[in-house]
């Protein structure tokens, strides 16, 4: 089977770092499907197929193209299901679909104007500028400016991480014994964060923060590989 072309987001250095990439590399590692990446920049989005797609990911699959890492996902365990299941079933495919919401809804858009700045300061030249022009305009201040108070605002996202803080204190990954989905899902923001900035949102110690680190372990350690920072 010829591999998976994963259209992947990239900053300087080769810094792999979009979020909602890394829920579909581990994915199509789970899936243990053939799959290549392709480093693509925010400004080299609109060269990719027919110019269509607004964001990454993207994977192309012989003929067949997929954006948008819920869609690819669901692609996924709808096109190999002989091989291991994403979701450990139906039910577990909707109830994904309320934790996408949750965590994005409640935790990773808290997160995003933290690291904005460290992001920026770690992309290609050419991506800069409309970075930080398209999220001044997203969020109506500068990137400097989002930055600011982030460190009391760390401590917030700490308390809001309690309901996964306390699954995990009874269980290493939110699939149970062996990692789904979900942790993918979830744990995109870590490594998003990881890559691209210093600025920890987890310490040691914490259920959460070893729950990371298994994830990080996964398949051969893939989501530790590359340019990054070790928190």
């Amino acid at each position: 089977m010829a591999a998976i072309a994963l259209y992947d987001l990239v900053g300087a250095d080769d810094r792999r770092f979009s979020s909602h990439c890394w829920r579909i590399r581990p994915a199509l590692a789970h899936k243990g499907l053939n799959f290549e990446t392709v480093p693509t920049p925010f400004t080299g989005i609109p060269a990719i197929g027919d110019g269509s797609f607004p964001t990454l990911p993207v994977i192309r699959d012989g003929e067949t193209w997929v954006c948008d890492s819920g869609v690819i996902a669901a692609y996924l365990e709808a096109t190999y299901p002989d091989r291991p299941s994403l979701f450990g079933g139906s039910a577990g495919q909707a109830l994904t679909q309320f934790v996408s919401h949750w965590w994005r809804g409640r935790m990773h858009l808290f997160v995003m104007p933290m690291i904005l700045q460290d992001i920026h300061s770690h992309l290609v030249p050419e991506d800069q500028d409309w970075f930080a022009e398209s999220r001044k305009k997203r969020f109506g201040k500068s990137i400097a400016e989002l930055a600011e108070g982030r460190e009391e605002r760390r401590v917030e996202f700490r308390t809001r991480l309690e309901p996964l803080r306390q699954m995990l204190g009874g269980q290493p990954f939110l699939g149970g014994e062996t990692a789904l989905y979900a942790d993918y899902l979830v744990m995109g923001t870590f490594i998003w964060a990881r890559k691209m900035s210093p600025f920890a949102l987890v310490e040691a110690g914490d259920p959460v923060h070893d729950w990371m680190n298994r994830c990080l372990d996964l398949y051969d350690g893939m989501a530790r590989s590359g340019p990054g920072f070790d928190w």
